[in-house]
């Protein structure tokens, strides 16, 4: 097993996804059943909690601008989920489907603006996404490569989307590349580290 996406909650905790190892020793692709990934939460005293087992390839990890929603995704189910967060305790709950079957590539990283869409990268899609609260798909931004993986809001007023890719065939790939944006983001957490 190896870690794949992961992002600070608002209360100072990491959550991260676990997937099956599908790279070799000299980065070369493994054929791999995609079973037994698990989402956990780290909290900043180092407390290790499971909150969902049974996922393929964990990816998107977000949470809405009010802190009551909280988004992840499983490639491998072409799904994005969104649950209950609850702030104070950090506890998830009420898990259902935000968007799935999309036919535009699978789900992967994913980040937020400051109105609360979903910009999510969709490998082997060749695009971005963004996603409305309600589940539906408000815009699809091409890509100059097919295997978008993340992205991320950052420069000034959070304004530019920086979108990093997979290496692959086509020329422009592994590549990391920036759209500037009229809406936003919003900064990412910090892990409360506690000194001991």
């Amino acid at each position: 097993m190896r870690y794949n996406d992961a992002r600070i909650d608002p209360r100072g905790s990491l959550w991260v996804g676990t997937m099956r190892n599908n790279v070799g020793p000299r980065g070369e692709n493994l054929e791999v059943d995609f079973t037994g990934g698990v989402l956990y939460r780290i909290d900043p005293e180092g407390t290790v909690s499971e909150w969902k087992k049974g996922l393929g390839i964990p990816n998107t990890i977000a949470w809405s601008p009010d802190r009551r929603t909280f988004y992840f995704g499983d490639s491998t189910a072409n799904a994005i989920y969104s649950c209950v967060y609850d702030e104070l305790t950090g506890v998830i709950s009420g898990e259902r489907a935000l968007i799935a079957g999309f036919l535009q590539g699978s789900p992967d990283g994913s980040a937020i603006d400051a109105q609360g869409y979903l910009w999510n990268a969709r490998y082997g899609g060749g695009c971005l996404i963004r996603v409305a609260p309600d589940g539906h798909v408000d815009r699809i931004v091409s890509v100059p490569t097919l295997n978008p993986t993340t992205c991320t809001f950052g420069g000034p007023g959070l304004r530019t989307l920086y979108i990093t890719s997979a290496r692959s065939a086509d020329r422009l790939s592994g590549s990391v590349f920036a759209m500037e944006m009229a809406v936003g983001g919003l900064p990412d957490g910090r892990f409360q580290l506690l000194s001991t």
